[in-house]
């Protein structure tokens, strides 16, 4: 009768062998090939395949074939890091120092010996003409590089001087003894000049009130205006006198101006807006005005006059006898200022200039 302390091993089935896997699967060498691998060297992990140690650069075992040591290979590791090391050093060095290239020309001068006796002289050779660079910006810290002087390619060719010079001879030769010599004259044309008009002299500077009106036949005063107005020199402003309707065309008014010292007159100029009516220059020296122009102290320095344009010019006689009051007196009206009764016409006198004689 079979117990439970039986140790038979034919007792015993296949599934409950403790050491044996199922269906053969399964042995101790695999499952040692199953476990995690490490390095002999360091200690560190190693993955599935993996034939050498990324830590310490050890090699697995049987990864090499020909037996060489391990600390071989870790000094084929260590000088490949250390060429990247020293190549990465190199290319950041030069990229931290790059900038433009320094060009240096040296200009080496050739000394020669003095040439033998008797032998000919050979010229120098041509200094080749050194090509300047550009200038570079010198860096901190870097050594500033200063080209020579350039020497020239060649020497300037003087200019070519004329062998004998031509030297003019004297144009008065001495005379002989007994001659006579007359001397040269030498005839300058001087270019005609076409005689201009010398100008007119200025007038004469007279006082504001030097002008009055000439009335002797005693008419209104509201029949004229200021006779200030016509030394004023402005020309828009006017003295007026009314013609008188009962003897138009017929006037018997003026401008008196006193000079208040004598001068001797060449001429006078009127400025009107009322062309066409005849005037006549009188000139007076005495202390007063005379009352009446047929006084024998009025004395005519021209002869009737029509104005038949705005601005005229009447040249006075007597330019040699000096007066005090000059007088235009107005004869007659123009036909288009005659007007009527009703609405009486009016002549006008702008301006009055008077000139001295020379």
């Amino acid at each position: 009768m079979p117990t439970v302390l039986d140790d038979t091993p034919g007792t015993l089935t296949e599934g409950d062998a403790p050491g044996k896997a199922p269906d053969g699967a399964g042995s101790e060498p695999e499952a040692a090939a199953t476990e995690q691998r490490h390095c002999a060297n360091c200690g560190a992990p190693l993955e599935e395949g993996q034939d050498w140690c990324l830590h310490c650069g050890t090699a697995t075992p049987g990864a090499l074939d020909d037996g060489r040591p391990r600390w071989r290979s870790l000094g084929i590791v260590l000088g490949v890091v250390a060429a990247l090391v020293a190549g990465a050093a190199t290319a950041a060095y030069a990229a931290l120092n790059e900038g433009p290239a320094k060009h240096v020309h040296l200009v080496v001068a050739q000394t020669q010996a003095p040439p033998a006796a008797g032998a000919p002289a050979t010229p120098p050779p041509a200094t080749p003409k050194p090509t300047t660079p550009p200038p570079a910006t010198p860096k901190v810290g870097t050594p500033t590089t200063i080209p020579p002087a350039a020497t020239p390619s060649a020497p300037a060719t003087p200019p070519k001087i004329p062998v004998a010079a031509t030297t003019p001879k004297p144009a008065s030769s001495t005379p002989s003894s007994g001659s006579k010599t007359t001397p040269s004259t030498t005839k300058t044309t001087t270019p005609e000049t076409t005689p201009t008009n010398p100008a007119p002299p200025a007038a004469l500077l007279l006082d504001t009130n030097a002008a009055s009106t000439y009335n002797p036949s005693g008419y209104p005063a509201s029949w004229f205006g200021d006779p200030s107005l016509t030394i004023n020199g402005d020309p828009s402003t006017a003295w007026s006198a009314q013609v008188t309707p009962a003897t138009a065309p017929r006037m018997a008014v003026g401008v008196a101006i006193d000079l208040r010292s004598a001068h001797r007159l060449s001429a006078l100029e009127l400025i009107t807006s009322t062309p066409g009516m005849t005037v006549q220059i009188y000139g007076a020296n005495t202390s007063s005005l005379p009352s009446s122009i047929s006084s024998s102290a009025w004395v005519a320095l021209s002869g009737p006059t029509t104005v038949n344009n705005r601005h005229t010019q009447i040249t006075l006689g007597k330019s040699t006898t000096s007066f005090r009051f000059v007088t235009l007196w107005i004869s007659k009206a123009p036909a288009g200022s005659v007007g009527t009764a009703q609405a009486p016409g009016r002549v006008d006198v702008n301006e009055i200039e008077l000139f001295p004689a020379k």
